[in-house]
């Protein structure tokens, strides 16, 4: 257990500056790092500088139903407590910056509690609380990422690159995230055809159908993460953006989506995070913008002429969000952690009181959703520990 964590313990010591428990509770404190700000998110895209900034945001966020008989009182602080409890944690486990979760684990709770006793500026009802949860869970886990400090946790990424490449139905993959975002796409479906997608998307105005969205409580609330990954990426400067990525990266016309995430020839011709933000970014905005459109809308029919109507392996059709599908995840790990040696040795070194987390800026995925993803990976590695004995 040492071991696995010395990176952690010693990434300390490259720090130029410490940030004080002091100045990480305080709520209009904005951490700088290389004269900038850390910022941080709710729902992967709605980004603050500070806890200051986030607090309005709650206030607009509870009062945007009001008209409706159902989101009263209740609901509404269910959500102000839900909302505030994630920007914490987002303040905390940053993406950019170890120093907030540093100062946080190398306190006791006392200390912590003290430090939010002194705070003068006004907070909202449970600001305490949402501090201790967050030192509470974190102190018994670890974030599995791609550049987590822990090695262990790392390789537990989807984005964790595969020297020998990973068998998975037919063909070989550099890592889980190639054929996670490769099996978003119908093998017959080509880049020129991608192509011809987003020019209809662009031709069209897209703020009445967000709204739409917007209006219903019901409807966006259980799909935050998803509605404003729609918002961010059906933007004319992102779908011009995804049009220039297909016309790089020595892709031709008649090159289908799925083949060129395969392993071909060319190692790691895409790198994970180009499977994340071009791939898996624009396979999502067509599946999600077919399953949001009302069932009326055209768009369904164009879309699910090119296959955006569900995910298609083998001879399975799975909903884009759905059990089956999200469970697909769980069956490829069974590989990469059950019949390969070297990763169910990693994921076995890792102690059960341990538990293993994936947090990432408040971010969730439309098509398996973080805390489902949290329970696999800690369902893989019982898995994996009983092999081991």
């Amino acid at each position: 257990m040492l071991l696995a964590f010395l990176p952690l313990i010693f990434s300390g010591l490259l720090l130029a500056e410490d940030v004080s428990l002091q100045a990480i509770v305080t709520p209009s404190t904005v951490v700088l790092k290389d004269g900038r700000p850390v910022t941080f998110a709710i729902h992967g895209f709605i980004e603050f500088k500070s806890l200051a900034e986030l607090f309005p945001y709650i206030d607009s966020q509870t009062q945007r139903w009001t008209d409706r008989a159902d989101f009263g009182k209740a609901q509404r602080e269910a959500l102000a407590h839900e909302l505030l409890r994630r920007g914490v944690e987002s303040r905390i486990i940053s993406m950019a910056d170890e120093r907030p979760l540093e100062a946080l684990m190398t306190h006791t709770r006392e200390e912590l509690s003290q430090a939010l006793a002194r705070v003068k500026e006004p907070v909202p009802h449970g600001y305490a609380d949402a501090f201790l949860e967050v030192q509470e869970k974190w102190k018994h886990a670890v974030n599995c990422w791609s550049a987590s400090p822990s090695i262990p946790a790392r390789v537990l990424s989807n984005w964790y690159p595969i020297e020998e490449g990973i068998q998975l139905y037919g063909a070989t993959y550099d890592s889980i995230e190639h054929f996670w975002q490769g099996v978003k796409y119908h093998p017959d479906v080509t880049v020129t055809q991608l192509k011809e997608l987003l020019a209809v998307l662009q031709r069209r105005d897209w703020s009445q159908w967000l709204a739409r969205l917007d209006a219903d409580p019901n409807l966006y609330l259980p799909n935050a993460y998803a509605v404003e990954f729609l918002r961010h990426n059906l933007t004319q400067d992102r779908l011009r953006w995804f049009q220039s990525e297909l016309v790089g990266h020595d892709l031709h016309a008649g090159d289908h989506a799925r083949m060129v995430q395969k392993r071909r020839g060319t190692l790691f011709r895409f790198s994970a995070f180009e499977e994340k933000v071009l791939w898996g970014d624009l396979a999502d905005l067509f599946h999600l913008v077919y399953i949001f459109s009302a069932p009326d809308d055209t768009l369904r029919g164009t879309l699910a002429e090119r296959h955006f109507d569900g995910i298609y392996l083998g001879e399975r059709k799975m909903g884009f969000i759905s059990e089956e599908f999200r469970s697909l995840m769980l069956e490829i790990w069974r590989v990469k952690y059950l019949q390969t040696a070297r990763f169910r040795e990693v994921i076995s070194s890792i102690p059960k009181e341990i538990r293993l987390e994936h947090f990432l800026n408040d971010g969730d995925s439309p098509d398996i959703p973080i805390p489902m993803y949290v329970g696999y990976l800690n369902q893989i590695r019982e898995l994996a520990l009983a092999a081991g004995r």
